[in-house]
C-alpha cells in the first residue's frame, strides 16, 4: 500500500524538521569539530512509534513504501519509539553512494537497494535528545544500532583530522564532500553554522533538484 505524501503546510505526526549544514569553501579545523562523509543521497527523518514506521523526506513527504529495507530495519530496532536522522543511499559496487542510482531506485515503484546511513538520533523511547550535545547523541546512536540489520548502517566519523587533507582524500575517492559538526552543540532544526558542509565542485546533487 502506498501512503499519501504529507502536505508541505502540515507536518506529519512525529516528523522533526532536519538540521541543515551551512555550505562553505573550507572545513573548520579544531578539536571542537568532528567530520563525517557527505553521502550522496536523499535526507530522511525516520520515525518508529510502536509498530508504526515512517520514512520522511526533509520536507515531510512519506517515502516509506519506496525504501522497504529502511522501514524493515526500523521495525526491528529494540525500542518502543525512535527518531533517526540520516541519508538514504544506493551504492556502487565500490561502496561509494551514487545519487543517480538512488534517484532511479526510489521512483514510483521503490527499491530494496536503498539503505540508510544513520548519523543522528533525535528521540528514543519518549526522551527528546535534541538538547543533548552531538557527542552524547552519537553514543546513544552507537548503542541503538548494535545488531541493526542491513537497511540501516552507522555513518562513521573522524576526529582531530587535518581538514584540508581529509577533503583531498574525499575528492579522490569520488565522495560528494564532508560535513563538519560541532561536538558540543545540540540539534537545531533548520540551517545552522554548527554543521559546515564542503562539497566537491561537480557533485551530482549540486545540479539536480530533489523533490522532498
Amino acid at each position: 500500500m502506498l501512503w499519501r505524501s504529507a502536505s508541505p503546510s502540515r507536518r506529519p505526526p512525529g516528523f522533526i524538521e532536519p538540521c541543515l549544514p551551512t555550505l562553505a569553501h573550507s572545513l573548520p579545523a579544531s578539536p571542537q569539530w568532528a567530520y563525517e562523509i557527505k553521502h550522496d543521497g536523499f535526507r530522511f527523518i525516520c520515525r518508529r512509534d510502536g509498530e508504526r514506521v515512517r520514512v520522511y523526506s526533509r520536507r515531510g513527504n512519506d517515502f516509506t513504501d519506496r525504501v522497504p529495507m529502511i522501514a524493515e530495519a526500523l521495525a526491528k530496532l529494540r525500542v518502543k519509539s525512535v527518531t533517526v536522522d540520516g541519508e538514504g543511499v544506493v551504492c556502487r559496487p565500490d561502496g561509494v553512494s551514487d545519487f543517480d542510482r538512488l534517484r532511479a531506485a526510489v521512483g514510483r515503484l521503490g527499491s530494496r537497494d536503498a539503505f540508510l546511513y544513520a548519523f543522528d538520533v533525535l528521540e528514543i523511547n519518549g526522551t527528546d535528545l535534541r538538547r543533548d550535545a552531538w557527542d552524547g547523541r552519537r553514543k546513544v546512536l552507537v548503542r541503538l544500532l548494535r545488531g541493526a540489520v542491513d537497511g540501516i548502517r552507522f555513518s562513521e566519523h573522524i576526529e582531530q583530522a587535518n581538514a584540508a587533507t581529509l577533503m583531498d582524500h574525499a575528492s579522490a575517492m569520488g565522495l560528494e564532500g564532508i560535513v563538519a559538526k560541532r561536538r558540543d552543540k545540540r540539534y537545531l532544526s533548520g540551517r545552522t553554522k554548527d554543521w559546515i558542509k564542503v562539497k566537491k565542485p561537480a557533485a551530482p546533487t549540486a545540479t539536480w533538484v530533489i523533490e522532498g
